[in-house]
């Protein structure tokens, strides 16, 4: 595949975001590539275009699978696996945004809530410390929540949602409060 200076750009640009996100540089260039790719790609495609290692490519091709933003595809002809990526950035994110809540928020709300269970309530500084994790457990028992309310609206209300921030920003200013009476109107 011949990439245009724009693609170059955008493709080493993701590397570069998915390395600050935590996410290997090759497995970020992947999905760029994946993503801008009008045809389906296999993976000595892949590794043609961006002059990476056969290896490399495939474990990226995996994680990615893993994540649920690519898939495999067939061509008629062909014998090998060609991948495409979920084109939809929506739905990309929220794939994405569940994947990390199952990786590293859901592990996180169960140690602390082993560790709150365990902590001694006749021991002193186990009070200081209960405090400070309780007040923790609560934030993330919140945000899941939130999250998971979130989650259950259709993508299209999410995405009207999304677009009146300005609108809601001064609604709030306002102290205008919804109550459930106003909400059946």
């Amino acid at each position: 595949m011949n990439l245009s200076p724009v693609m170059q750009k955008f493709i080493l640009h993701w590397g570069e975001m998915g390395t600050r996100w935590g996410i290997n540089r090759t497995v970020a260039q992947v999905y760029a590539l994946l993503y801008l790719s009008p045809d389906p790609l296999n993976a000595e495609d892949i590794t043609t275009t961006l002059s990476v290692a056969r290896s490399n490519v495939s474990t990226s091709l995996k994680e990615l699978q893993t994540w649920g933003i690519i898939k495999v595809v067939h061509v008629l002809g062909d014998r090998r696996d060609h991948f495409t990526a979920t084109k939809d950035a929506w739905e990309t994110f929220q794939k994405i945004l569940d994947e990390r809540k199952r990786r590293e928020v859901d592990p996180t709300l169960e140690v602390l809530q082993t560790c709150v269970a365990q902590l001694d309530s006749s021991d002193s500084r186990d009070k200081y410390v209960r405090q400070h994790l309780l007040d923790l457990l609560d934030f993330f028992a919140t945000m899941v929540s939130l999250y998971e309310e979130v989650r259950r609206l259709p993508s299209d209300r999410l995405r009207q949602i999304v677009r009146l921030r300005g609108k809601m920003r001064k609604l709030l200013a306002l102290g205008i409060e919804v109550t459930p009476s106003r909400r059946r109107q």
